[in-house]
């Protein structure tokens, strides 16, 4: 009998993904992302969040192969002195702690959301259903936005700081979650009338197992999918509403914090404080994606040919 990894090696998932360059090559940039975000207090050269740490004699500073850079900061420096390699270091470990938190959030509402939706039917499924329509007839950036913004009015500007990172995987997560919970119904409307689902029904089994141990396992496979999408999706809407002054402050690095502090000395020569964050913004919701549509083509069973 082979065991789990053996089947692991013998799988299509793994065969395709070895036949895969560009999912191989953005794996490799995504875990490289990954590891410099968890380690990001041992291989950043400074802590900015530490005021013993910054200098402002040291503000706008060039990278090191400008003329005026200095070899102790390779990226240059922000306009508070701070380190650009350490703030992006620092800025990419909060916008990857948000964009997961957020997701989380999307998926733990929009799954149950679904699964009852989907399984009931009737009145339950159409109020629900109508809820997630009148949040998908608005830009969920635009929700996001408006939440946002009442949530710093209810705290006050100096709450809202301290408690930047939650609340804003509380905002980012319940103005998306009807994606989840859509695609999750569907799964369940075509899972619900199968003959293992039935069976569960004769024997008697509640509803609470047939939903959550035999339809819910057989309906995770699109959830994988959106998750991947959700998480880059959830990262850029970070960035967005830390640009427009109703996300991370700048007091805190992020990636969209940072890119919001440079916008204002980019045309003054101070190019680098925005660009870099942009490019790292970038690549990192670049290889997501690329990972994402891997995932939704290797999971798609019309496409199965192993």
């Amino acid at each position: 009998m082979r065991t789990k990894l053996q089947k692991f090696k013998a799988s299509y998932f793994l065969y395709s993904f070895k036949r895969d360059k560009v999912a191989i090559f953005s794996y490799i940039v995504l875990t490289i992302f990954l590891l410099l975000a968890v380690t990001a207090p041992w291989v950043a050269p400074m802590n900015p969040y530490d005021a013993v740490n910054i200098d402002i004699m040291n503000s706008e500073l060039p990278p090191v192969w400008m003329e005026e850079g200095s070899s102790e900061f390779l990226l240059g420096t922000d306009n508070q002195g701070r380190d650009m390699l350490s703030t992006m270091l620092y800025g990419l470990r909060t916008s990857i702690v948000i964009g997961l938190g957020a997701v989380a959030l999307q998926g733990i509402i929009g799954v149950i959301v679904g699964l009852f939706a989907g399984y009931t039917g009737g009145k339950l499924d159409a109020v629900l259903m109508r809820l997630a329509d009148i949040q998908f007839s608005f830009p969920y950036l635009m929700v996001a936005i408006l939440m946002s913004a009442i949530f710093q009015v209810a705290f006050g500007l100096g709450s809202f700081e301290r408690l930047a990172v939650p609340l804003l995987i509380v905002i980012i997560g319940l103005s998306n979650w009807p994606m989840f919970a859509r695609t999750i119904r569907a799964s369940v409307i075509g899972e619900k009338n199968k003959e293992y689902v039935e069976a569960a029904r004769v024997i008697g089994l509640p509803t609470w197992t047939i939903i959550f141990r035999h339809i819910l396992p057989n309906s995770l496979t699109s959830v994988m999918v959106i998750s991947t999408i959700q998480v880059a999706n959830a990262v850029m809407s970070e960035a967005a509403l830390s640009f427009l002054g109703l996300g991370m402050p700048v007091t805190k690095p992020s990636l969209g914090s940072l890119i919001r502090a440079g916008q204002e000395f980019f045309f003054s020569g101070s190019w680098w404080i925005t660009v870099f964050p942009g490019i790292w913004l970038v690549v990192f919701v670049l290889v997501i994606n690329l990972l994402g549509d891997w995932l939704r083509d290797v999971l798609n069973p019309k496409l199965y040919k192993g």
